[in-house]
This record gives structure tokens, C-alpha cells and sequence, in this order.
């Protein structure tokens, strides 16, 4: 067993977890989540995403948030940039690094972005290729590294072919996504090893929904074998629009309390992560999916 001493929460709620809300998140509640996430200790925090306001009108005004935020040192708040027009508008709001994403399962590259895998990627390599030039640092997103909704079961070799490219058109770190939280541990592992084959085991993450309630799981099998950035998801946010039924990512506190529990560092205080989700959970009106928030609500 190869545990890390310490784990880099990357916080997604902000967009990958907003963007599937069925209405718009005021702005103003969007640049205070933000803000209370860093106040927190999270040191990565997506920021939102340059895609069509046409197609993602969640994340519409992600310019604005980005010139609203309180940008602490230390702090790097990433944002979702699909094309070369995406990346022209993250420039200039200010951005410091981007994220690309492509898929393992070829049916749902298409259905999601309109183009296969290839194809995506070679949309991709200009686009990193930009940022790259610009001084920015750009994250790779592989999705459906354990399932896909269209074509069920995804292979690891397929998995590691994709995480390969984009790791070679310059990501400095690669987030394997578990899209529809299909994975259970043997299998998590198993993909994570594959694709170490062909990327640095310290510049993969973590990144699984918790649709069948196996993501703690999965992370746990995954952290074993050294992985030690984890993507999760204040309060539990998201899901997946092209994935019906998938569930959000795992919950950020539910991630904390189990590495607090192992006594593995990570820099973030369960105290304030508290208060961030209980703020976003009263603005959107419910409560949040986080099990150890509805823990200590009951208890108190």
C-alpha cells in the first residue's frame, strides 16, 4: 500500500457542479461560493467554463466571475475552455490556466461535443497549444474512464490512449472521470494502473461520481496505489446531462472526512467547507447530498 501523507482537493462544484443545475446560479452567488471555498483551504477551484451560453447558460458570465472573485495567493481557479474562442475570452478575463476535455468511449465524444475522439483531440492541440504559448497551464479531462451510458463497459487500454494524448499535447495533470459512477474499486484501480503505464502516476487524478455509492470507495483502492489529487464536488453538486441518472460528483466533505479520518493532509478545514455548503445548498433551495453534512445538521 503506496497512501500519499498528503492529497490536492481539486474543487469542481463551482462549474462542473453548477453547469447541470436545470436554472441559472445568480453570478453574485457563484464569485461568493468561490470565495468562501478559498477562505476554506481549497487551492484549486474551477471557476467556470468558456463554452456557449447557448449550450451551458449555467455558466454564462464566467468572465465576469473571474474579474469578481477574491483571487487569493496560492490559489489557481482553472476554467473549462472548449475551443480557440473559449480560450481568446479566458485570456482575457484574466485566466491562469484552462481545462480541456475529451472522452474515452467514441459514442459519447460525439454526442456530447458533435465529433469523435480523434477529432476532439485535434481540436485540442491547438487550443493547448495557445494557452501554452500564452503562459498559461492547461488540466486534461478524460470522461467515461469506467463507463459509458451508450456503449457500457470502457476499457483501460482506451482510457490510457486518450489520457496519453493529452498528456502529451502539454496537460500537467490529467483527471480520470468516472462520469456516470458506474466503477467499483478493482476496476478503478485496475484503469488507474493501465494508464500509469503511459502517464506519470503523479500527474493522474481522480475524478468519480457516486451514482451507486462506490466513489469513496473507488478513491480509497485509487489513493492506494499513490494517486493524490482528488476532484470533488462542494455539497455534492452536478451530475452529468448526457448521462441520465448519474449523480454528482463525490461530495467534497464526504472526501475530507474520510482523509482527515486517515490522517492525510490536505490543507482544507471541514469547519468552512461546512459553511460553503450549506450557503450554496440554501441558495439553490435543498438540501446538500453530502453525507457528513446531513450528519452533523442531525446532530445539531
Amino acid at each position: 500500500m503506496n497512501l500519499p501523507t498528503r492529497v490536492k482537493l481539486v474543487e469542481v462544484g463551482p462549474r462542473d457542479g453548477l453547469q447541470n443545475e436545470p436554472g441559472e446560479v445568480p453570478l453574485e452567488v457563484r464569485v461568493e461560493l468561490i470565495d468562501r471555498l478559498g477562505a476554506a483551504g481549497l487551492t484549486v477551484i474551477e471557476a467556470g467554463s468558456f463554452t456557449s451560453p447557448r449550450w451551458v447558460p449555467q455558466m454564462a458570465g464566467s468572465g465576469e466571475v473571474l474579474q469578481r472573485i477574491r483571487r487569493r495567493p496560492g490559489v489557481d481557479y482553472p476554467v473549462l475552455v472548449p475551443n480557440a474562442r473559449g480560450l481568446e475570452l479566458a485570456i482575457a478575463a484574466g485566466a491562469k490556466e484552462i481545462a480541456v476535455f475529451a472522452a474515452a468511449s467514441e459514442t459519447f465524444s460525439r454526442r456530447n461535443i458533435n465529433c469523435g475522439i480523434d477529432e476532439s483531440l485535434e481540436r485540442y492541440a491547438a487550443v493547448t497549444e495557445g494557452a501554452l504559448a500564452a503562459g498559461l497551464r492547461v488540466r486534461g479531462y478524460v470522461s467515461c474512464v469506467l463507463g459509458c451510458p451508450y456503449e457500457g463497459a470502457v476499457g483501460p487500454a482506451a482510457v490510457a490512449r486518450v489520457a496519453e494524448r493529452l498528456y502529451a499535447l502539454g496537460c500537467h495533470e490529467v483527471s480520470l472521470g468516472d462520469t456516470i459512477g458506474t466503477g467499483t474499486p478493482l476496476a478503478a484501480r485496475r484503469m488507474v494502473e493501465v494508464v500509469a503505464e503511459r502517464v506519470p502516476l503523479e500527474r493522474l487524478a481522480a475524478h468519480f461520481h457516486d451514482t451507486y455509492g462506490q466513489a469513496l470507495a473507488n478513491l480509497l483502492a485509487v489513493l492506494q496505489l499513490g494517486v493524490a489529487v482528488i476532484d470533488s464536488s462542494v455539497a455534492g453538486l452536478g451530475g452529468c446531462p448526457y448521462a441520465a441518472g448519474a449523480s454528482g460528483n463525490v461530495a467534497t466533505e464526504d472526501v475530507l472526512y474520510m482523509l482527515d479520518g486517515m490522517g492525510i493532509e490536505t490543507g482544507v478545514d471541514l469547519a468552512g467547507l461546512l459553511e460553503a455548503s450549506a450557503f450554496i445548498s440554501d441558495a439553490l433551495g435543498r438540501p446538500p447530498a453530502s453525507r457528513v453534512a446531513l450528519a452533523l445538521a442531525g446532530r445539531g
